[in-house]
């Protein structure tokens, strides 16, 4: 029974980082991990990508309107597409890490963990020229290893406060809009995907689709739209810069 006990305490453990991802519990609680920074100011952020066709269409719409935003790639996905990866920070925008393989951390282990953000971080650095300072877990779900992983890489966790939910076959133009319309607040980042990667074929299509109105509503409500770089966000309670080594 001890031993039932402690196999129970440790899972426990593990798991325990993956209430973050519930939504009014995390922007209540930890609003740095949220994502909530200046009210004056929006995040707009990819995940996913880089993808050859969804991105630079992506890049295009953003150059038009003058707006910069951060991207959470996947390491494989930039080593697949590196000149996809490479426009993305030779246009400006936030080079981020979403972990090399979009896979559930939660059925990984301590060592597969640090290994894939650490492959994931290498890669991306390496293909773009830019060395990632923030990081998102695939599905909005950490371990106790992967927070441990990425305080070693340096890396600053954040999530979302609003989202399009734009992965779904169901999604429009204006179900994306007005998904994000509802949860948008000043000083939210708001999260879409550049990529089918981890969702249904071609959703982004309704993120291109919903983008202009989504940047017209942040405007008209007098908020000014960029990176996390330019969010305001302070480290909180999840968010201490580590050392970078490796571990044994």
């Amino acid at each position: 029974m001890k031993a039932a006990a402690a196999l129970a305490g440790l899972a426990a453990a593990h798991a325990a980082p993956a209430l973050a991802a519930v939504g009014p519990l995390r922007r209540l609680v930890l609003p740095g991990l949220a994502g909530r920074g200046d009210p004056g100011h929006v995040a707009l952020t990819f995940d996913d990508g880089p993808h050859p066709e969804a991105t630079p269409r992506l890049l295009r719409l953003l150059d038009s309107g003058g707006v910069r935003a951060t991207f959470f790639l996947l390491g494989r996905m930039a080593a697949e597409h590196p000149k996809v990866a490479r426009a993305i920070a030779t246009a400006g925008h936030e080079i981020a890490v979403h972990g090399y393989d979009h896979r559930l951390l939660l059925k990984r282990r301590p060592t597969e963990t640090f290994d894939d953000l650490a492959h994931a971080c290498e890669t991306i650095a390496a293909v773009t020229g830019r060395t990632p300072r923030w990081w998102r877990p695939p599905y909005g779900v950490a371990s106790t290893a992967a927070l441990f992983s990425a305080r070693r890489l340096g890396l600053t966790p954040v999530l979302w406060t609003c989202w399009g939910r734009d992965w779904t076959a169901g999604a429009t133009p204006d179900s994306v809009f007005r998904a994000v319309r509802r949860g948008l607040r000043g000083g939210g980042t708001i999260l879409l995907h550049d990529s089918d990667h981890a969702a249904a074929s071609r959703a982004w299509e309704a993120t291109l689709g919903a983008l202009p109105a989504i940047l017209t509503h942040c405007r008209v409500r007098g908020f000014e739209v960029g990176p996390l770089g330019a969010h305001g966000l302070g480290p909180g309670p999840l968010q201490p810069a580590l050392s970078r080594s490796r571990p044994a």
